[in-house]
């Protein structure tokens, strides 16, 4: 007898075969069989009519926090992931000097945009190195598997103090103090070293994120620690300034260490690089040897704006900052005062002192490139839904329309503003990214930016957007699970997952395609302290299995928890080694 059996179902194993029709059974947390089933199992599910697939790899998340004190792991868990990495960009919780635990949560908080408040009060602070950190993550269980990179603020700040914060230069014995530190995560059992270098990265304070001026001396000594480790994957996010020569380093540690190197690639008109220049380098550097591959996501990566939302067009006006601090009740009161919204309305923007300050003027009058969400959202959504073109239709000005989505609901109205990927108004160049060896599906932020984005949901869009729905030319299901699951646990050396076949990690979806949907966002204030987050759900996910044991039915959480903390690579399972 199995411990489960799944009868029927349309598997699509992860390797981008063709998808075909069998049973599965488990056994001890592994696939023990795909086929025929004659054998019963203790527990059997009929996947009759489901599409059956791997558990999601999520490489791109900010959950470093979080991960000490939730077991559900929402919102990934919800959406078919059972495996996360974490601590990208640079930041995260260790190594961490007594003295420096509020120092990392303002950088976390002005980064990644995670309530302070909220990280304060739920994190223990049960550790100092980085080994120790893995050991608090280990001691909990979860829904979901969680790894680590080792992140380079962390490390600057613990061996250079006020200078490493600073992003001053480090002197050659501090290079090797932060080597020795990486060294030691990585032997520990962190999958890889992240870094940032955009200046869109800062703390609360509005200082750059430590390493953001790093010189290739510093990033290439680092890198080496790692490779000295024995595996791991270098992540970067940066502005790609073409001084910095990023593909130049980038592809020279690659070709020295055989270290993947990867990056997030977006379309920006803000970038040097052009996100063709961008992967024009990475195929060059690979033709040479290097292994870089490029960080993509799957739509406009942007904000949701919403009056309790951490931005919106009107939070530079002086009428708001007089409410913005007020309780949400006195807020709406305020809001639906039709004398307080007229005189609002007829108010200049007082901008602040930035360097981003067009970014700022795009938010606060950038009505043409914003975007109405109504019930049923598409994320891809044309010129006759922004703003702009809705009031007009309206016969509005743009401001008041905007004004008065934000306050539908009860204030609880949406503001679509992407950023980045959406400079042709369309994702049709992401298409053909999803079809490259040297990209991968990335960029979920999963744990982040609360109060602006919920692209936790990246898996669940991938299926209904990109596979069943886009009226632009779909990708195959086979494919995308395959970038979603094989390739994301492959670049990072988790060889034991991603895949249907027997010896494979038990991690497996049962998705009732057809019926699959992305819910309405919502702002949720379940973080400790009551802190906020953009939270969406998705109907369809019949049932998520981790190591065997069922976590979700139908997005509701069983109250099983058989995820562990990811020490290290993965090796490919013996079973199916012996298969081939």
């Amino acid at each position: 007898m199995h411990d489960l059996v799944i009868r029927g179902g349309t598997i699509v194993d992860g390797t981008g075969a063709p998808a075909y029709c069998a049973d599965i059974a488990v056994d001890s947390g592994r696939i023990s069989a795909i086929g025929t089933i004659t054998a019963k199992g203790r527990e059997e599910i009929d996947a009759k009519d489901l599409t059956v697939t791997p558990g999601f790899v999520d490489i791109h998340t900010h959950y470093d926090g979080q991960a000490t004190w939730d077991q559900e792991m929402g919102p990934s868990a919800w959406h078919g992931v059972t495996t996360v990495v974490m601590g990208n960009c640079g930041v995260g919780f260790a190594p961490a000097k007594p003295d420096k635990h509020a120092w990392l949560i303002g950088l976390m908080e002005g980064v990644e945009d995670i309530p302070g408040t909220a990280l304060a009060e739920g994190m223990t602070w049960n550790w100092e190195t980085f080994p120790e950190y893995l050991d608090a993550l280990e001691a909990m269980p979860r829904t979901i598997d969680v790894a680590t990179h080792v992140p380079h603020g962390a490390v600057r700040a613990y061996v250079m103090g006020e200078r490493g914060a600073n992003n001053e230069a480090p002197t050659e014995h501090e290079i090797a103090q932060m080597s020795a530190i990486v060294e030691e995560g990585l032997k520990a059992g962190a999958l890889g070293f992240s870094t940032s270098r955009t200046v869109l990265h800062k703390s609360i304070d509005g200082q750059l994120v430590p390493g953001t001026t790093a010189t290739k001396e510093e990033l290439i000594g680092i890198g080496r620690a790692v490779a000295r480790a024995g595996h791991g994957v270098f992540e970067m996010a940066s502005d790609l300034k073409r001084e910095w020569d990023e593909f130049g380093w980038m592809g020279a540690l690659s070709q020295e260490t055989g270290l993947p190197v990867t990056y997030a690639m977006l379309q920006s008109i803000a970038k040097e690089l052009p996100w063709q220049e961008q992967m024009e380098e990475t195929a060059k550097w690979n033709a040479k040897g290097a292994n870089i591959v490029a960080q993509i996501a799957l739509r406009g990566t942007g904000i949701l704006m919403a009056w309790r939302g951490t931005v919106h067009p009107f939070k530079f006006k002086p009428s708001w900052v007089e409410i913005e601090n007020l309780p949400w009740t006195e807020q709406w009161a305020k809001l639906s005062d039709p004398a307080f919204k007229a005189k609002l309305l007829s108010e200049d923007n007082v901008f602040p002192e930035s360097d981003v300050l067009p970014l700022l003027y795009a938010v606060a009058l950038g009505f043409g490139l914003q975007y109405g969400m109504g019930e049923g959202f598409d994320y891809e959504p044309t010129q006759q839904q922004t703003i702009e073109a809705l009031a007009k239709a309206a016969g509005k000005p743009a401001a008041e329309y905007a004004y008065d989505l934000m306050s539908s609901g009860e204030g609880t109205g949406f503001i679509y503003f992407p950023i980045l990927n959406y400079a042709d108004g369309n994702l049709d160049f992401v298409k053909g990214l999803l079809e490259r060896d040297d990209t991968v599906i990335s960029l979920s932020d999963g744990g982040a930016h609360c109060g602006t984005i919920c692209d936790a949901a990246s898996p669940t869009f991938l299926l209904q957007h990109w596979v069943r729905d886009r009226a632009r030319g779909t990708i195959t299901l086979e494919n995308a699970i395959k970038r979603q699951c094989h390739d994301t646990a492959k670049l990072y050396g988790m060889n034991d997952r991603g895949v249907l076949a027997p010896g494979y990690l038990a991690d497996i979806n049962l998705i009732d395609l057809p019926r699959l949907k992305l819910g309405k966002p919502w702002m949720a204030f379940d973080l400790p302290a009551g802190g906020k987050r953009l939270l969406q759900r998705a109907d369809g996910y019949v049932a998520t299995i981790k190591r065997g044991i069922v976590t979700f039915r139908e997005g509701q959480p069983t109250g099983a928890l058989p995820g562990v903390l990811v020490r290290g690579p993965q090796g490919e399972p013996a079973l199916a080694m012996a298969a081939e």
